[in-house]
């Protein structure tokens, strides 16, 4: 039997935190539930999970004050956020800080555990050397790390790391958009799409240091990475 995939479930509505745990039990997780962030946070300390998922909306620490902290120490454990939120700020501001997904209540759990289980594969990257050069930088994909000549190599995100990676490998090509919002996303609706033009700008901060690198915006159709 294969093992059990560790998942961490912040939810602080009783009812429904337990019927997502128990759901998820039966198709092969191990659930620890917390029904505030403080919790949340002592458990993801002490048992290290795979993948979090956490409600905005909590007591004594919320969802994004959460991701906030863990991203802190940890950039690659796949987040989805659970929000009865809607407006397109918060759900930028969910992606802004390191979420990977973002699931409006109410949800089916088919559709979350999709989800899941679409984070998971991502973040299984091969642990052969993928290091990718870009004008003057070197990019470690499996270290998630962005170094401009010798200088102090910086950490990226998980969804950064992934997006310029599809961005070098397709260098001097128009990525198309809804292709990579399709495959990092998994959707390419209007807030998944204001999502990816914030994780763009932060790439073009980071990569600024050397001019002849430009993320072009081709209109109607994707980004094109040139050197």
């Amino acid at each position: 039997m294969a093992d059990k995939i560790k998942l961490l479930l912040a939810e602080d509505e009783t009812a429904l935190g337990q019927i997502i745990k128990e759901s998820l039990e039966t198709r092969d997780f191990e659930v620890i539930l917390c029904e505030n962030g403080e919790k949340a946070f002592e458990n993801y300390q002490t048992n290290h999970p795979e993948v979090l998922v956490l409600d905005v909306m909590m007591p004594k620490k919320d969802g994004f004050t959460l991701a906030k902290e863990i991203r802190a120490i940890d950039n690659t454990i796949p987040i989805i956020f659970l929000t009865a939120k809607s407006q397109t700020s918060d759900v930028v501001e969910g992606f802004s800080i390191g979420g990977n997904d973002y699931l409006k209540k109410p949800f089916s759990m088919e559709e979350l555990i999709v989800r899941i289980h679409n984070l998971l594969n991502r973040t299984k990257v091969q642990k052969m050397s993928k290091i990718l050069a870009v004008g003057n930088y070197t990019f470690n994909f499996p270290k998630q790390q962005l170094q401009y000549l010798e200088e102090e190599p910086i950490q990226l995100t998980h969804r950064e790391a992934h997006l310029l990676f599809h961005l070098i490998k397709n260098k001097n090509q128009v990525l198309d958009r809804s292709v990579i919002l399709n495959k990092l996303w998994g959707t390419d609706d209007f807030f998944s799409a204001r999502s990816m033009d914030v994780f763009i700008t932060k790439l073009r901060k980071k990569l600024k240091k050397d001019n002849s690198i430009q993320i072009i915006n081709i209109r109607g159709f994707g980004y094109k990475l040139t050197v």
